[in-house]
């Protein structure tokens, strides 16, 4: 049995990005006949929501007890570059488990390993922390399970999995299948950079009551084409902001914004709280707020 490979809270701190893709040809789909892999995506992402997570540092662990079997590091925390070619996994740990099984933990953060080679784990044992090394786009840990060389998806053992039916799973804890979610909301004077959201700068935190003004912004993973992102504002004097932003095809990571600008000297002072609402298929996926109190 398997133990969650990060320390974190999943769907709080920490999120799945990408299933294992069970079709074996040119299309798409997850264990639980989702969207949330790609083509021929072999493991399991858990990512984190921003690089500011990543750089607090959130630490990987071994999902179960076993031998390290091999290991890298030194390869720097910037994504896909030319000099990463060849070294996809960037900074990674290989752990040998009884009966032919093996782990495989992908994207650490370059300098964090603390764990050599022959080495025997418990699981639990921290073998460093999360990073973006090798072939990766956003923050994450790439966990690829094996027996005898064939990869295994932990959610669902069963060789063809059925639409409504979960499978075994080797979790030791459950772990509820997240369509897709919201990784932020905040507020902001102006729509903020990709950047600035994804690098985890763009909350600005109580905006001044003379803000030119006020944005509500949501980052999110997993949209499919045709979902909406639900976004609204409510202030001391009722409904500000009140903006349906549909998806024109599928996202893997993406963000929205809406807002309104200042009419008059000051906003008026008291609490607003920014929503946003992930729809699919007129159904809620995914909600989070942010509260703001204007003085």
């Amino acid at each position: 049995m398997l133990r969650l490979p990060l320390d974190c809270t999943l769907g709080q701190t920490c999120f799945i990005q990408h299933q294992v893709d069970r079709d074996p040809g040119p299309a798409v789909t997850d264990y639980h006949c989702g969207g949330l892999s790609y083509d021929g995506h072999n493991g399991t992402d858990f990512r984190l929501p921003t690089l500011a997570d990543m750089e607090r540092g959130v630490a990987v662990l071994a999902s179960a007890p076993g031998v390290v079997r091999g290991m890298r590091d030194g390869v720097a925390d910037v994504g896909p570059t030319a000099a990463t070619a060849g070294k996809e996994c960037g900074n990674g740990v290989v752990l040998r488990h009884a009966n032919g099984w093996e782990t495989q933990y992908c994207h650490m953060k370059s300098g964090s390993l603390r764990v050599e080679p022959g080495q025997r784990l418990t699981a639990g044992t921290v073998l460093g922390q999360v990073g973006l090394s090798g072939k990766s786009e956003f923050p994450h840990l790439h966990l690829t399970l094996r027996r005898d060389g064939t990869v295994v998806d932990p959610f669902d053992l069963s060789d063809f999995p059925t639409c409504g039916e979960q499978g075994a799973s080797l979790w030791q804890q459950p772990m509820p299948y997240q369509a897709g979610g919201l990784l932020g909301v905040g507020f902001s004077t102006a729509v903020p950079q990709y950047s600035e959201i994804k690098a985890g700068t763009a909350a600005q935190g109580p905006l001044p009551a003379d803000a030119p003004a006020l944005v509500v912004w949501a980052h999110a993973f997993g949209g499919q084409l045709g979902d909406i992102l639900s976004l609204t504002v409510d202030g001391p004097t009722g409904r500000l902001v009140d903006h349906r932003a549909p998806l024109t095809k599928n996202q893997a990571e993406f963000f929205r914004a809406a807002g309104k600008r200042l009419k008059g000297d000051t906003w008026p002072s008291g609490d607003y709280v920014g929503a946003a609402t992930l729809i699919r298929s007129g159904a809620e996926v995914s909600r989070s707020e942010s509260l703001m109190r204007i003085p």
